[in-house]
């Protein structure tokens, strides 16, 4: 099934574009804004996991539970690292990335 899945999404090719587009999206807003920084060198990003912290970690809290009233699920980090996590693996749409960028966006406007 998830085979016929991948081959009805246009294949390992395609999914491997849409993966680099969805994970550049998140990672170029992740690098223009101040308030969110990633300190993986870029050659070594994922295309599934992207980790990414606050400016302030005391926000933490605040940003899982806002991206959970947004619908955001999973987002904090692992328990030994920290920050936050994105998994965009190849189910998530791109349209979930450009939801948790507008999610993004909005908990820093509401911060000042």
């Amino acid at each position: 099934m998830t085979l016929e899945w991948i081959d009805a999404q246009g294949g390992v090719a395609r999914l491997d574009e849409l993966n680099r587009e969805k994970s550049e999206l998140l990672y170029c807003y992740i690098d223009g804004e101040d308030f969110y920084s990633n300190n993986v060198d870029p050659a070594c990003r994922s295309r599934m996991n992207v980790p990414f912290r606050l400016a302030d970690e005391n926000l933490d809290a605040d940003f899982v539970a806002g991206a959970l009233d947004a619908g955001i699920l999973g987002i904090k980090g692992h328990r030994a690292v920290g920050g936050m996590r994105a998994s965009i693996y190849n189910a998530m749409p791109k349209a979930g990335v450009e939801a948790l960028i507008g999610f993004m966006k909005d908990f820093v406007a509401r911060r000042g």
